[in-house]
């Protein structure tokens, strides 16, 4: 399977259909997700490829690509690696101008919220096939925020949803998705 199959699948199957993202449902059905696969593991390469896709982001009408997804399907296997990566590109934000126009949102096989066990199921709400950074426009950030009839309830019903699932019921359902069974 590819890896853009298995990322949209995942995407389609568990945030859309378990409503973890709220937000994401219609960008999905309109095709306005950019999805960027970089293949490969140089460091620097991925960092102007995200950078890069920042600006195509910004510099493309939201009606067009709402949002895009970075893919690395063959880098930042080892969780904090790629947090610490992130954290780089975070600050780099700042230094580009570019804080306050876009935001990452953080998705990896290995995900582990802070103070959390490896094996808690709210982990898997951040769980995807690869590792990937989701870019987002402030902007649009904003404007589904303001939409949104509670958006800070979203993180404490995600975490009541996989729970309910449980982590037996999350991995069996990741396998599905992704095609591993």
């Amino acid at each position: 399977m590819s890896v853009l199959y298995q990322t949209q699948a995942w995407i389609e199957k568990f945030i859309i259909a378990y409503n973890l993202c709220p937000f994401a449902k219609v960008p999905f059905e309109k095709d306005q997700i950019r999805y960027v696969i970089i293949e490969g593991n140089n460091l620097e390469n991925i960092i102007v490829q995200t950078f890069t896709e920042c600006n195509f982001l910004l510099d493309t009408a939201p009606e067009l690509v709402e949002t895009s997804l970075i893919i690395l399907p063959d880098a930042l296997n080892d969780f904090y690696d790629y947090i610490n990566v992130l954290n780089q590109m975070q600050d780099d934000l700042e230094t580009l101008g570019l804080n306050g126009q876009v935001q990452f949102a953080s998705f990896h096989p290995q995900y582990q919220f802070a103070g959390t066990d490896p094996d808690a199921p709210e982990n898997f709400t951040n769980r995807s096939p690869f590792p990937m950074i989701h870019i987002l426009r402030e902007n649009s950030v904003q404007k589904a925020i303001n939409l949104h009839p509670d958006t800070l309830e979203i993180p404490s019903k995600n975490i009541e949803v996989m729970n309910k699932i449980g982590i037996k019921g999350l991995n069996n359902l990741r396998n599905e998705i992704i095609g591993k069974n």
